[in-house]
């Protein structure tokens, strides 16, 4: 018998049905619950039945859902809100199935259960496939954090009800419908705006969090091209004490003469000058304080700071990590990995002997290390105040098989392991001593560091800083000394330096930078407010963000580097500063949050995002836009009389080709550009093509020699000549040659 078929027929006999976010999951709860069958889409546990979604099995609906004529994109039709928001079945036959078939399960079960992700997201996408049904029986949730057998036993056996995480659903609500507005209203906004500038093909898409990341992008690349390297200089000494020797740095006296504004030293003549009076003069030591300090170990991860070191220490790139955490996530060897937290639940500091032992199963070569950790030793991670809707990223207690993960996942797993293992170790501990120093009226400066205890960082390095420190400046092991000794200068040394630029982003700094966008906002009001908030964005959104800004060809990938294209310059020129500021994702923010506290409803929020959309799509349609880098839509094509040209930006430069390229009759016409315009005769002074007499030849490389082609090879001509000193040799102006044949 079928689940979708059961039902009750005496008064104690229930059906519980829990649906789960996923699949993996939905075999975890089954197996902690007891599986005693299995089916299509479903698992039963007895009397109770287990089955699941593919993440949102439904979408919002497209403006044409709402009114035909808004699938052709017209000025007067914006803003587009709805009065009734519709929630349509996702465009995929495997979800519109298993969305079918739980409905049908639905009309049996006397008791359901959310088990989607402890997130908005996970608390919406179950709660709206309930809502979806009509489905108005009782529903539990199940919440947990982590897919090990003792934390799904925890959860099953501390189900709450679901009307309690409502406000979670709400927020999810919210923010997918602000982003309907602002994505579909202002994306055609622009688009239409630059259509009007002459960009007939090219997409500009607005959004709430793509935009300001794009921003910072496009705002990093210009300050860095902007950028003017100042020249200064550096003096260092290098001191002999009874001792020991040491280096000192040159500290300016207040007033010192000779800086800049930033207080570097710019005066060639007063540094050698320093150099000549220190040299080997005796000084005297002026100072010496050394103090005890001491290195908490690092938190545990959130999402965002994994991606940070694992693309600064391997180059992975953000969605590729959150997919090999995903993956672990699922495999049950890590909790959930899309966490904006770096804490941990005080109640589950008991459980740091099975997790270590379980560590040591999953990757021995840790078992050393782990039996020199103290699992009573309580870290700051362990901080219930600081837990959010998810603790930090940290191993359970399942125990898997190195051998079988790919070495991404292998990785990720060791620095998510070794980070908690440095949790049970001592405090990183040291002697921080620094020691002034007076030669002929300069003083110098000199920072040593003695290290009394490793600690933490004997199974984990520190995070090394962005910008390393040049070497004189860094501690050095300095000599035992005290106030007033003598100390000789054998020499100076001076270094011409010139300041750097700030490096581009990679996708681990950019994740970094979503976060902690605050940094980027001078206002001190707002910046304080970004500062509380977290960031733009989400755990769970942000490389997915990026790969979108990377495809529609805002963005692009330079090695490691993210840098900006001509067609992002001009979409981030383009709009007004409250559509890219990072600060209206962050006001948003808030408001979500407090839509999840129960301290504000969907529909007031709504009501300031309606304004909002409206006052910035009457700004887009009072203008056309021109936009640099875009698809430039031309003339009829000459050759099929049935495409238009469209001038494409190209890795040799621009080019046209036909509109009809992957037409079912392709036409594949191109031509070279002419300071924007197709050359159809060629660049002046081109040679016709002697072959079809319509082209015209064109120099190209083949291997290590040159041969000319005709332009409409594509179109099938072969036409093509010898080359000699850079000109094409035809063929009657050879001796009875045999006509070239273009290399294929």
């Amino acid at each position: 018998m079928t689940p979708f078929h059961l039902q009750p027929t005496e008064p104690h006999l229930s059906m519980r049905l829990y649906i789960a976010e996923k699949p993996s999951v939905a075999r975890v709860l089954a197996t902690e619950l007891g599986q005693t069958k299995k089916g299509d889409g479903w698992l039963q546990c007895g009397s109770d039945f287990v089955t699941w979604a593919f993440g949102h099995l439904l979408e919002m609906a497209m403006p044409e859902a709402y009114n035909p004529g808004f699938a052709k994109w017209r000025a007067d039709d914006l803003p587009i809100v709805p009065a009734d928001w519709k929630m349509l079945p996702k465009n995929d036959e495997g979800a519109k199935k298993q969305l079918e078939l739980v409905g049908r399960m639905l009309k049996a079960a006397t008791e359901v259960v959310n088990a989607g992700d402890p997130d908005r997201e996970g608390q919406l996408l179950v709660d709206e496939i309930l809502q979806a049904h009509g489905y108005a029986g009782p529903v539990k949730r199940f919440w947990v954090s982590a897919q090990d057998s003792v934390s799904i036993k925890r959860g099953l056996a501390a189900l709450k009800d679901n009307a309690e995480f409502k406000g979670f659903a709400d927020a999810a609500v919210a923010r997918g419908r602000a982003d309907w507005l602002i994505g579909m209203n202002l994306s055609r906004a622009f688009t239409l705006s630059a259509r009007r500038g002459g960009a007939d093909k090219t997409l500009l898409t607005v959004g709430r969090v793509q935009t300001p990341t794009l921003a910072m992008v496009v705002a990093r690349d210009r300050e860095i091209e902007a950028f003017k390297a100042v020249s200064y200089i550096t003096i260092t000494a290098l001191f002999e004490h009874a001792n020991g020797p040491f280096k000192g740095r040159w500290k300016p006296a207040e007033g010192q003469a000779g800086l800049d504004e930033q207080g570097r030293l710019v005066d060639a003549e007063l540094a050698k000058t320093i150099l000549k009076t220190i040299s080997g003069k005796t000084g005297i030591v002026t100072g010496v304080k050394t103090e005890e300090k001491s290195d908490p170990p690092p938190r545990p991860f959130s999402l965002g700071t994994l991606t940070f070191a694992a693309s600064k220490r391997w180059g992975y790139g953000a969605e590729e990590i959150l997919k090999a955490a995903q993956n672990l996530y699922e495999a049950k060897l890590v909790t959930y990995p899309r966490t904006d937290c770096e804490y941990l639940p005080e109640s589950q500091h008991a459980d740091a002997p099975a997790v270590l032992a379980a560590m040591k199963t999953t990757f021995p070569s840790l078992a050393k290390l782990v039996d020199n950790a103290d699992p009573k030793r309580k870290s700051r991670a362990w901080n219930d105040e600081k837990i959010t809707a998810h603790h930090g990223m940290i191993p359970t207690q399942h125990r898997g098989n190195p051998g079988t993960l790919p070495e991404i996942e292998q990785n990720l797993y060791q620095l998510v392991a070794r980070t908690y293992l440095a949790q049970f170790y001592p405090d990183h501990q040291y002697l921080a001593t620094a020691v002034q120093v007076a030669v002929e009226g300069y003083d110098f400066a000199a920072n040593g560091r003695v290290v009394t205890e490793a600690g933490w960082q004997k199974i984990l390095k520190p995070e090394e800083p962005d910008e390393k420190k040049d070497d004189d400046e860094g501690p050095q092991l300095l000599p035992a000394m005290t106030e007033n000794d003598p100390v000789k200068c054998v020499k100076g040394e001076k270094k011409e330096k010139k300041t750097k630029p700030p490096p581009r982003f990679t996708e681990g700094t950019l994740v970094k930078a979503m976060e902690n966008v605050h940094k980027f906002v001078e206002d001190p009001e707002l910046k304080k407010l970004l500062k509380e908030e977290d960031g733009i964005g989400t755990p769970a959104t942000r490389a997915t963000i990026i790969s979108e800004l990377r495809r529609r060809r805002f963005m692009e990938s330079k090695k490691k580097a993210i840098v900006s294209t001509e067609l992002g310059r001009s979409l981030v020129d383009a709009l007004p500063d409250d559509v890219k500021s990072p600060v209206l994702t962050a006001l948003y923010e808030r408001d979500f949050k407090e839509i999840q506290a129960g301290k504000a409803s969907i529909a007031d929020f709504l009501i300031k995002q309606t304004e909002f959309v409206t006052a910035q799509v009457r700004e887009a349609n009072s203008r056309s836009t021109v936009v640099a880098g875009a698809v430039v839509e031309g003339p009829e094509c000459p050759v099929c009389k049935a495409g238009r040209l469209r001038r494409i930006p190209g890795k040799q430069g621009h080019f046209w080709s036909c509109s009809r390229w992957q037409a079912d009759a392709p036409c594949k016409a191109t031509w070279e550009d002419d300071d924007g315009k197709p050359a159809f005769q060629g660049p002046k002074g081109s040679v016709p093509c002697p072959a079809c007499k319509q082209g015209y030849l064109r120099r190209i490389g083949y291997k290590d020699k040159f041969f000319w082609g005709c332009s409409r090879y594509r179109e099938g001509c072969k036409g093509a000549a010898e080359d000699q000193d850079g000109k094409p040799v035809l063929a009657q102006e050879k001796s009875r040659s045999t006509p070239v044949v273009a290399p294929v």
